[in-house]
């Protein structure tokens, strides 16, 4: 029952962040990279900090020197980092194709896995990792004879590729300290006041980088579809989309995370095509069934491999806890 109650957290935090690509599209020709998340981030905790109560003075007391570095590499590598990358990449390529190479995140969190946390990888997983670069190949027209793609359009990519590799982080880290979290029998955090306090986190980072951007004038400027966006992208796409990450990823491995993570590209792709009127030629679609197809290999592990992951992790835990202790 727990299981499926994590699918079911995962699959709505995964579809309602494959929105954030179609609304970012909104507002980056109007506001910075650095004030669309400041701006957002405050929404975000205007609808987190009546939810939270007294369980955050509570959580905070509780919480120790690792607990907050967690919180800050999430904060660092899952919104600041991946929101830079996202929104730049955004101003150089179309809605679509970014939706689409999100989904290289389970090919990248597997290779993180694999060589960071020594999870084991079969077969499944490598073909799904080969699936996603072909996927990237196709969406990036190199396939595709006589295709003229503009440099600026391929970093676009890049950066959005580089904004994929941020959010393998947050899950890499995130699940490290779910498990950590049980294996020192501690409370977890409520997935409210852990989203709470990475919002915060995360405003923090970027509001000096935001001040360079002249951020009053920019939003003066702006209309009633942007601070729509605006609010979407902080209340729905911040709060509500990571209080049910946090919720799965508590009840699920890492390879369950990455199979459901493909409704974010497949979200982003209907969206940018339905919204935004965007056109999708044969190479998208083909590169998205590749990489969507990688998520469905990538996610189908059986019962043992998964409980020999978490067996390896807890040793990697239990050393850390041991050096710590000398």
């Amino acid at each position: 029952m727990e299981h499926l109650l994590g699918a079911f957290f995962l699959f709505s935090a995964f579809t309602l962040a494959g929105t954030s690509v179609v609304t970012a599209r909104f507002v980056t020709h109007h506001i910075g990279t650095f004030t669309i998340t400041v701006v957002s981030m405050f929404f975000a905790i205007l609808c987190l900090a009546p939810l939270c109560g007294r369980k955050l003075p509570q959580a905070i007391g509780t919480m120790d020197k690792k607990q907050w570095l967690m919180l800050l590499l999430q904060a660092l590598f899952g919104v600041f980092l991946f929101r830079m990358f996202l929104l730049e990449g955004l101003l150089h390529t179309s809605a679509a194709e970014a939706g689409i190479l999100t989904g290289a995140t389970p090919a990248i969190t597997a290779i993180l896995a694999w060589g960071a946390l020594k999870e084991p990888a079969n077969k499944k997983t490598f073909a799904g990792i080969l699936c996603t670069v072909g996927g990237i190949l196709l969406v990036q027209g190199i396939l595709a004879k006589g295709s003229d793609f503009a440099s600026e359009h391929f970093w676009g990519n890049m950066l959005v590729l580089c904004a994929a590799a941020s959010e393998s982080l947050f899950n890499i880290f995130s699940r490290m300290n779910s498990l950590k979290t049980d294996h020192a029998e501690k409370e977890p955090l409520d997935p409210t006041v852990q989203t709470l306090l990475v919002s915060v986190m995360a405003l923090g980072l970027c509001l000096v980088p935001a001040m360079y951007e002249q951020p009053l004038a920019s939003l003066m400027k702006i209309g009633v579809v942007q601070w729509s966006a605006l609010a979407w992208y902080g209340a729905i796409v911040t709060a509500l989309s990571f209080i049910c990450w946090f919720a799965g990823i508590k009840r699920c491995s890492a390879y369950t995370a990455a199979a459901f993570s493909g409704m974010m590209p497949f979200t982003a792709l209907i969206l940018s095509v339905w919204v935004l009127g965007e056109h999708a030629g044969w190479e998208q679609w083909s590169g998205g069934v590749l990489i969507m197809l990688a998520m469905i290999l990538i996610g189908l592990r059986d019962g043992k491999r998964d409980e020999q992951s978490e067996r390896n992790l807890s040793i990697i835990l239990s050393d850390d806890v041991h050096y710590d202790r000398r």
